[in-house]
């Protein structure tokens, strides 16, 4: 027996029937893997009870009577149970039933919501499961369960009992199986565990030695201990044994990974002397930070490596990031290759390409009439780009004549070919899934190397760096020349209207205001219920719509909306406003922004097109609409496109009755301008998605028991200790359990996943 044993071998068949009607319990891996919710004490304590709050509890029943009914036919049921030195009172409106249950000296699992009657804290209706004396020795025998009054239902057990009550003090509760108690389903699981150890020929995935050294129980001591403890302590212990386990098989998946990647050759690109990056580097305005430069070595050390580069870099909104990736990519450049600077959106990828041509001037002319002799060129392609222009593009990529090509989704079309493709940069990697850039690097006649940056990571690029697959470079320097910037939640209609106002002062004192909405206007309202309005929604960073209850589910404010609305607000009387959305031909769009940029508009109206990349130093406050449906990491670009000037930066976040989580999000935002301390909160609150496939975040992660937020020490050490096996046995040959467990790690589609990277 093993724990792929199906579970109708291992159990009674009465039980098994049970367990099967149940839920789809297969194999004994199954039944031991429903791990408890939560372990109640015997002795427990109801000395802090509240009104409405939700309580489970194990108690004795004091006493029990029942009474007709004063106003209706009927009669009801007082009880009175204790629980260590507390009392609580239980009422059933209809006794039946429960008058044979409730008998004075029995011990039972209680739950209900606490409410409060003549100075007596009570429970209406509890659910209850009776631990009580009965015949037999068989505990998997006689088990029923039927409806009870008022529809709640309760058990009836000729099971023996009394050792669950005598010799042992902690009770595990599991999550609801349809008409089984958590005590029988306990008990199935304790025979399952004795079969299993007497059989012993359950194999340990963590070598003995790591295990040792980690001071770690074995696997079905893990189980034991946590579906079985005589203390509160034990069940600790358990969940950290199957913690480390699950990360120790990630890592070794990973470095394994990491070995063959190790082995993949990639194109050496060392910058050559007197080239274009020694005459940018000169003609520098500034001084480049000591971040800048320490990130600006390591990513040098590695493009100058015969394997491939995989680099995070992380700063916060204006902290030299695109200098840092510019630099890389005219290494690159000077060592015979191309690169390639993929934006999220159109507006961005037209910065992008502005700031670097201006930023190099006569060296982004190269081969043309007054262009220096070390120059190159720098060209845009855009889904948006006339015939004409995309026609040229596209040809200087394939030529080899654009050493740096800059673009949207458009660069990874089949079209697009380049003459050498030796770096890829992934700006705002939050934007894109992980089969999108990876359609770029393919593209590339060997492996290229990749730079992906972001200022606020998504929880999977949190834990991707964590787990070791990407090697990070921090930039934290305080960003040059930023003013502080406030963020306020606005949720009550008084505030809205304020805020209005106060986006009038600053127009009033010269400055300029970006307003940002969720969706564009009636044309997509459908589509914005169903959770598709948003503008550029293939990346995985807001909520669904409707995922966060009615509030969700309301009409979220348009771009054309608030444009009419604030043209209509007294206060803003003579204000120039315009819009601003993706829909708009590039032609219009480039306008709207050069004319925001040269100050000739006071209040912007958009959509998320303005997230990242827009630089516009007079600009001082950002009014975000239904802030409640916009992720962390969206909220926190958004913001950073304010205070980059010398007046303090404002960021309104406009969001009425939203729900819980959402409210969490906000306040989370409104509290710290920290882009790590963010990511890691969302992190928290979304979990770290698919770590070994394409689920970028949220939902249910695909990690049973370990989570990063929590766990990072654990990774830490399994990370250690994984390199070192890999090292020593490359093959796995000496531990078939871990190998056999890595294997089934991962399926086809996330081997897929990790060939990509």
């Amino acid at each position: 027996m093993d724990l792929s044993t199906p579970l109708a071998r291992a159990l009674p068949e009465a039980a098994y029937k049970q367990l099967r009607k149940a839920e789809a319990f297969e194999t004994v891996a199954d039944l031991l893997w429903l791990l408890p919710r939560r372990y109640l004490d015997r002795h427990s304590d109801l000395g802090a009870l509240e009104k409405d709050a939700y309580v489970v509890f194990i108690g004795t029943v004091v006493s029990a009577s029942t009474r007709p009914m004063r106003n209706r036919r009927g009669t009801m049921l007082n009880a009175t149970v204790r629980s260590g030195e507390h009392t609580l009172a239980l009422t059933f409106f209809r006794a039946y039933g429960h008058d044979k249950k409730l008998v004075a000296g029995r011990v039972g699992l209680f739950s209900g919501t606490v409410s409060r009657y003549r100075d007596t804290w009570q429970l209406a209706h509890p659910h209850y499961e009776i631990l009580r004396d009965g015949g037999g020795d068989d505990l998997l025998v006689g088990i029923r369960a039927r409806s009870g009054p008022e529809g709640s239902d309760h058990f009836e057990v000729r099971d023996e009992l009394d050792h669950l009550v005598g010799d042992r003090a902690v009770f595990p509760v599991y999550r609801e199986v349809q008409g089984i108690p958590s005590w029988t389903l306990n008990d199935c699981i304790r025979l399952v565990l004795d079969q299993l150890e007497a059989d012993g020929s359950v194999a340990e995935v963590v070598p003995p030695g790591v295990a040792r050294e980690r001071r770690l129980p074995g696997f079905l001591e893990a189980m034991r201990l946590l579906h079985l403890p005589a203390t509160r302590d034990e069940p600790h212990r358990g969940l950290r044994r199957l913690r480390y386990e699950e990360a120790f098989v990630v890592q070794v998946v990973l470095a394994l990974r990491r070995r063959e990647q190790a082995q993949t050759a990639a194109v050496p690109r060392d910058p050559r002397p007197g080239g274009v990056l020694e005459a940018f580097d000169a003609r520098l305005p500034f001084e480049l930070t000591p971040g800048q430069h320490r990130v600006g070595d390591d990513i040098a050390a590695d493009l100058a490596l015969p394997r491939p580069m995989n680099r995070l870099l992380q700063g916060e909104v204006g902290s030299g990031k695109t200098v840092v990736a510019l630099r890389a990519m005219l290494a690159v450049v000077d060592a015979g290759g191309q690169a390639a600077l993929l934006a999220p959106t159109e507006v961005l990828a037209a910065q992008h390409h502005r700031s670097i041509t201006a930023m190099l001037g006569d060296l982004a002319e190269g081969g043309l009439l007054g262009g220096a002799d070390q120059g190159t060129r720098v060209a845009l392609l855009t889904g948006g780009l006339p015939a004409a222009a995309r026609k040229e593009a596209l040809l200087q990529a394939a030529s080899g004549e654009a050493g740096i090509v800059v673009g949207t989704h458009a660069l990874i079309q089949d079209r697009v070919q380049f003459a050498d493709l030796g770096l890829v940069v992934v700006d705002e990697q939050h934007r894109f899934g992980v089969e999108q850039r990876d359609a770029l690097r393919v593209k590339a006649g060997q492996p290229p190397h990749v730079l992906v940056m972001t200022a606020t990571p998504i929880p999977r690029t949190v834990a991707m760096t964590v787990f070791g697959d990407m090697e990070t470079s921090v930039l934290d320097e305080l960003p040059r020349g930023r003013s502080p910037i406030t963020t306020h939640v606005v949720d009550n209609p008084r505030w809205y209207e304020r805020a209005w106002e106060r986006v009038a002062e600053e127009v009033r004192q010269g400055r300029q205001v970006y307003v940002v909405a969720p969706r564009i206007g009636e044309s997509d309202a459908r589509g914005a219920a169903a959770g598709e309005g948003f503008e550029q929604a293939a990346y995985d960073d807001a909520p669904p719509v409707g995922e966060e209850g009615e509030a969700a589910r309301r009409p979220l404010r348009s771009v054309l909306d608030i444009h009419a609305e604030l043209l209509d607000t007294p206060a803003l009387t003579g204000a120039r406003i315009e819009i601003l959305h993706g829909r708009m031909p590039s032609e219009e769009k480039e306008a709207v922004m050069a004319a925001f940029g040269a100050g000739d508009i006071d209040v912007l109206c958009s959509t998320t097109v303005v997230e990242v990349g827009v630089d516009v130093p007079n600009a001082s406050v950002m009014v975000v609409l239904d802030a409640d449906r916009f992720g962390v990491s969206q909220l926190h670009q958004l913001r950073g496109r304010v205070g980059r000037g010398g007046a303090p930066g404002l960021c309104l976040l406009v969001a009425q009755d939203a729900p819980e989580p959402a409210r969490e999000r906000l306040a989370a935002v409104a509290a710290t301008t920290d882009g790590f301390e963010l990511s890691r909160f969302d992190l928290d609150q979304r979990k770290e998605g698919d770590v070994l496939g394409a689920r970028q975040s949220g939902g249910a992660s695909q990690l049973r028991v370990l989570r990063l937020a929590r766990d990072e020490e654990t990774i830490l050490q399994a990370r250690a200790d994984a390199a070192d096996l890999v090292e020593s046995d490359p093959t796995l040959a000496g531990v078939p359990a871990l190998a056999a467990a890595v294997r089934e790690r991962i399926d086809e589609r996330q081997a897929a996943f990790l060939e990509k990277g």
